[in-house]
């Protein structure tokens, strides 16, 4: 793992950076990355292989991550999850949308709520099934239950029924088809595709033809958790679901923590946007603070846009799959 340490901004972010690592007796991120070697992790392949067109930046953060919790002794993976959030942290350039809402310890304190046994079911909810959500799925899969007594239960809901059945089939997660009865308010399965008989049959791919199916949806799974997608229909789709879900949870005196996976610049040219005026931070980045529990700066999806936010570059979603998988490394490699 000789590598040279060499990522986007760098000069902005280093203070910060060392400043983290020396509060754990660290010394700088080349001495991070021989911590991890010695425990036989490589934080920087797993950022790699989770999105594979992440920034440098992202894959050092998460080496400054575990080295960090393993310097910690993190033998529990959601206290692993927690103190690579510090290292991630630590990458927020100062003064930017994602050092404001402190999205670095955001995706720690997420990745560890997924890893302990009171959440049951988590959802990428998209605005169309993408291929982000189903990067962070696939880690999620692979990772979770190895440290949990009881399966995660990991879902994709999206709009549309076709676009979920293709990404279904690409990946191989089990398509699940519903029809929602309007008149009733009833939701029924149609049908369940697996298209694969590995981990990755365990993650329920469903598309919804609108929010009340998408609503439906929702309660069917019993989400407790989930993360929304900022790209492609945000206030037509998802944004509006995790807020009425949001709302006949609390009515129903049940917990549910809705995490706004991004915004802070607006979509440039989006009418929603446009029309909110130049001081918004655009439509879908309000809607999200609306119903949120946790808001996180940028796309759920480019890598670009969530550098942009002065975080990192690795889309929202494929990050939670990247801290779970790297936490359960952690806790795994401290168990031994």
């Amino acid at each position: 793992m000789i590598r040279e340490v060499k990522f986007e901004s760098q000069d902005r972010r280093i203070k910060g950076i060392i400043e983290a690592l020396n509060a754990n007796g660290i010394k700088d991120i080349e001495e991070a990355n021989a911590i991890c070697e010695a425990a036989g992790l490589d934080p920087y392949k797993t950022c790699e292989e989770t999105q594979p067109i992440c920034f440098e930046n992202a894959k050092w953060a998460y080496v400054v991550g575990c080295a960090i919790a393993i310097k910690k002794g993190c033998k529990n993976a959601a206290d692993a999850a927690e103190a690579i959030g510090i290292g991630l942290q630590a990458f927020c350039i100062p003064g930017s949308v994602a050092d404001d809402r402190k999205v670095g310890i955001g995706h720690g304190n997420l990745a560890a709520m997924l890893l302990r046994e009171e959440t049951k079911c988590f959802a990428f909810l998209a605005g169309h099934e993408s291929f982000a959500a189903a990067e962070g799925a696939i880690k999620i899969a692979a990772k979770a239950d190895k440290v949990r007594k009881e399966p995660l239960r990991c879902i994709l809901n999206g709009l549309g029924k076709d676009a979920a059945q293709i990404i279904s089939r690409i990946n191989g997660f089990t398509y699940v088809q519903t029809q929602f009865d309007y008149y009733t308010g009833e939701l029924k399965v149609v049908r369940e595709i697996a298209y694969s008989d590995g981990p990755r049959a365990k993650v329920k791919c469903y598309g919804a033809d609108d929010v009340r199916e998408g609503v439906a949806i929702m309660w069917k799974e019993g989400v407790d958790v989930s993360i929304t997608g900022n790209s492609t229909n945000p206030t037509r789709f998802q944004h509006p679901v995790a807020g009425t879900y949001k709302k006949e949870r609390v009515l129903a005196g049940k917990p549910y923590f809705s995490v706004a996976s991004g915004g802070g610049t607006g979509r440039t040219l989006h009418p929603d946007n446009m029309a909110a005026g130049p001081a918004s931070y655009g439509m879908t980045d309000t809607m999200g603070r609306m119903h949120s529990d946790a808001q996180f700066a940028g796309s759920s999806s480019v890598p670009a846009h969530v550098e942009m936010m002065g975080f990192l570059g690795i889309g929202n979603n494929p990050m939670v799959g990247c801290t779970v998988a790297c936490a359960v490394d952690v806790a795994t490699a401290l168990n031994k």
